[in-house]
Order: structure tokens, then C-alpha cells, then sequence
């Protein structure tokens, strides 16, 4: 057991975040209560008010966990390359983001319920979190692509970061929607998120190589 109040309480939350995560493996965001979360703790679903007011401030928590998981990904092709090619980094890229699929799926389809049912000082530092990856791919791009200018950069964090909502859509389909395209004959071809990541990137930056 941690010593110390400050070492319990993030122990606690750990518990907690742990316990959404692996709910959210086989149940949806609307399925899952506090009181499935609690029951896969070792505390009472009470206490769990006591680290989270709601729901999706848990899952907000797990999303953060997520993004710094990524950043540390990010700073290791930094410190561990002194340089890639647009298809290196590319790949590279894809890899950290083909180990992110709870993250994806957040993104992409809770994202607005976590931040709309949180409290304003959750979501600041959940803010934090997003904002450092920001700075880790800015700081990919300046160090593997010096010639890109600052606008380049901002180009590139533009079309980026909004193309990470889809990701998961499109690459991650339930029996019912492959049976509705089959239906609809809409044309679907099975990606992979590094497939579909590790393209993305070499176009958008195929002006640097």
C-alpha cells in the first residue's frame, strides 16, 4: 500500500483509470456506470467520488493517460534518431499511433461528452496533456525537417491533428456497419491505422523530402 496521502490518491486514481480502460475494451462509453467502474476496484463505487465527480471525468483521465503515453512515444524517435526521411518519420509516427487505439477511439467519438461532463479544472490539465503533444510533433518536425517554416509547421499541426478524429472510423468497423456498407454497396477497403497514418503523413509532407 502507497505511504502518504499524495501517493494514495493517485494509487486510487490509477484503480480507476485501470478499471474504465479495460471496460471500455469490450463495452461502449454510454454502457459503462460509475457502478461497473467501482466494481472492478478494490474500494467501494462510493469512494470513487472522492478522486472523480462523474463518469466521463474518469474517462477523461484515461484519455490523458493516453496522450502522455503518446508524448513519451514521440520523444523517443526524437532522442533516438538524428535524423529520418519523410517515409522513416512517417512510418515512425504511425507506429506510435497504431499502439493508441483507446486513444483514437476517444477522440473520435467521446470526446465532447468527456469535456462537456468535466469539471473546469480537470479539463485544464487534461488541456495540458494535449498540448504537449502538440509541442512533441512540432518538435519532431523541426528537428527531421529543418527546412519547413513556422507556417509549414502550423500547416502541418492543422491538417494533423483533425485527421486524428477519423482515424479510428476508419479503421475499426462492427459486423453491423461492414453488413450496412455490404448492403449500400459502399466500396470499403480494410486499413490498418498504420497504413492509413503513415500515408497521411508522407503526402503531407512530401514538399520535404
Amino acid at each position: 500500500m502507497p505511504k502518504g496521502s499524495d501517493e494514495l490518491t493517485q494509487a486510487r486514481k490509477d484503480e480507476i483509470v485501470n478499471a474504465c480502460a479495460e471496460l471500455y475494451e469490450t463495452m461502449g462509453f454510454r454502457d459503462i456506470t460509475i457502478r461497473d467502474i467501482g466494481a472492478k476496484t478494490s474500494f467501494t463505487r462510493t469512494s470513487i467520488y472522492n478522486y472523480f465527480q462523474t463518469k466521463e471525468e474518469i474517462f477523461l483521465a484515461l484519455l490523458q493517460r493516453e496522450h502522455e503515453t503518446w508524448i513519451a512515444d514521440l520523444e523517443e524517435i526524437i532522442q533516438g534518431n538524428e535524423s529520418l526521411s519523410v517515409d522513416g518519420f512517417a512510418g515512425a509516427l504511425a507506429h506510435t499511433l497504431e499502439k493508441r487505439v483507446c486513444m483514437l477511439k476517444l477522440m473520435s467519438m467521446n470526446l465532447y461528452d468527456m469535456e462537456g461532463n468535466s469539471r473546469l479544472e480537470n479539463l485544464a490539465v487534461f488541456k495540458q496533456s494535449y498540448a504537449g503533444t502538440l509541442r512533441a510533433v512540432t518538435c519532431c518536425l523541426e528537428k527531421f525537417f529543418p527546412c519547413m517554416t513556422p507556417v509549414d509547421v502550423q500547416n502541418f499541426i492543422y491538417a494533423f491533428f483533425p485527421f486524428l478524429f477519423g482515424i479510428y472510423p476508419y479503421t475499426s468497423h462492427t459486423e453491423k456497419q461492414l453488413e450496412a456498407m455490404k448492403l449500400a454497396h459502399v466500396n470499403h477497403i480494410d486499413y490498418s491505422v498504420y497504413e492509413i497514418v503513415k500515408t497521411f503523413i508522407a503526402r503531407l509532407l512530401r514538399s520535404f523530402h
